[in-house]
């Protein structure tokens, strides 16, 4: 694995120690970025070096922290081109270990939390997230400790638990779990893995900016759309184009892709702040979306999303529930891909910004579908009006056959 040189705050460019668990610049509370030395390995590390090499996030090793991964396959999802739309690819996360992008983030971190000798995590989630830390806990043999609204999909209810962790209902949304966390955490020994309150999860999601590339034959699309609930993905990603441009792998100053932050109308803070110009987003009120890993009331690191948005020449979009649901089904009627509803926004996302004008059929662009639709099967019933019980049956007749054979 790759050697970090150090820590860099995302805000005032402090560097920190990675010889002992970090989370926030001490100075301003920044998310710190993990670096390496990129120079060293340039002209050693290159898109040839990934040859036959595994199938999974950690084809890219060098740039990836940890001495021992804790895996299971995450990553190398498949990019599947659009069967009705061209130059349209759909990123299908989905296949990730616990059915979603999550697994990436959460690998990385729970490699290193394993690296650094770490007995309980704590994290607050919409979900996929509590998830993904369950399952790589239990395979590192770390206790985890999840904190979720009590409203959360069935499945990721049920995950938990039959992973061994320590769960907390909490009547509220995950910012809410988020406070309980912070406020436990010191007295309980916990180390908190919340998003971009660590600096690894990044690392582990940035593998999908560097799978777009190669997938792509290491030329980037035109647009990339994300459903952005804490816009760790859309952060990596970034940053991944970043490092392959150091690398040598992408043109110095080269075409980057338009990054669209995707969310729902009930929940939007980061396209809120992106139409009213600012840099940071406020906490959204009465957030409500059926889209759960898009009901983030504020993004801890919105301050990097929104500085991205526009670095890209990008843009910040919400579309209603009753549209993210009739993506769901449009895409598995059409595409046969069951989405999570969170994926499934970035169908008529796409569509709108083309009737704007913002993008043309021609443009070369990527949807990421972050979930498998499976893991929200109670919520998709209830949204597409599916009725979630079978048909009763009247038992069949006995039939009175006795005698009818016989043994010889």
């Amino acid at each position: 694995m790759a050697k970090i040189a150090y820590l860099e705050c995302t805000k005032c460019g402090e560097h920190l120690s990675a010889d002992q668990p970090q989370t926030l610049c001490s100075k301003d509370g920044g998310s710190l970025y993990v670096r390496y030395d990129l120079d060293a390995l340039k002209g050693k590390f290159t898109p040839d070096s990934l040859r036959g090499r595994v199938a999974s996030m950690w084809r890219y090793h060098e740039v990836l922290p940890g001495d021992s991964p804790v895996t299971m396959g995450e990553g190398f999802t498949p990019m599947l081109p659009s069967r009705h739309t061209p130059n349209v690819y759909i990123k299908d996360e989905g296949l990730n270990p616990t059915g979603s992008f999550k697994a990436r983030g959460l690998c990385a971190a729970v490699t290193m939390a394993k690296q650094y000798g770490l007995k309980k995590l704590a994290v607050p989630s919409a979900g996929n997230a509590a998830s993904a830390l369950a399952a790589y806990s239990a395979a590192a043999g770390i206790e985890a400790h999840i904190f979720m609204p009590q409203d959360v999909p069935l499945a990721n209810l049920v995950e938990c638990k039959a992973y061994g962790a320590k769960v907390t209902l909490v009547d509220g949304l995950i910012s809410d779990c988020a406070k309980m966390v912070n406020e436990r955490k010191h007295a309980e020994g916990w180390f908190d893995i919340s998003t971009l309150k660590e600096p690894f999860r990044v690392e582990g999601k940035k593998t999908m900016g560097y799978e777009v590339a190669e997938q792509l034959n290491w030329e980037l699309p035109d647009a990339i759309f994300y459903p952005t609930g804490g816009g760790v993905g859309l952060i990596g990603m970034w940053k991944a184009f970043d490092e392959m441009e150091q690398l040598g792998w992408l043109k110095t100053g080269g075409k980057r892709p338009k990054m669209i932050s995707v969310q729902a109308a009930g929940c939007a803070p980061v396209t809120k702040a992106w139409n009213e110009h600012k840099p940071v987003a406020e906490m959204w009120q009465n957030a409500q979306t059926l889209a759960s890993g898009l009901r983030v009331p504020k993004p801890y690191a919105d301050y990097i999303i929104l500085d991205i948005l526009k670095k890209s020449g990008g843009t910040a979009i919400s579309v209603s529930d009753d549209q993210i649901f009739q993506g769901v089904k449009d895409w598995a009627s059409s595409e046969g891909l069951f989405a999570a509803p969170e994926g499934a926004a970035c169908l008529p996302a796409y569509n709108a910004l083309l009737a704007q004008g913002f993008l043309t059929p021609k443009d070369r662009v990527v949807l990421f579908n972050t979930g498998s639709g499976l893991k929200y099967i109670d919520v998709t019933a209830e949204a597409l009006h599916i009725s979630a019980e079978p048909p009763k049956q009247a038992a069949p007749a006995t039939r009175k056959i006795g005698g009818i054979i016989q043994p010889n």
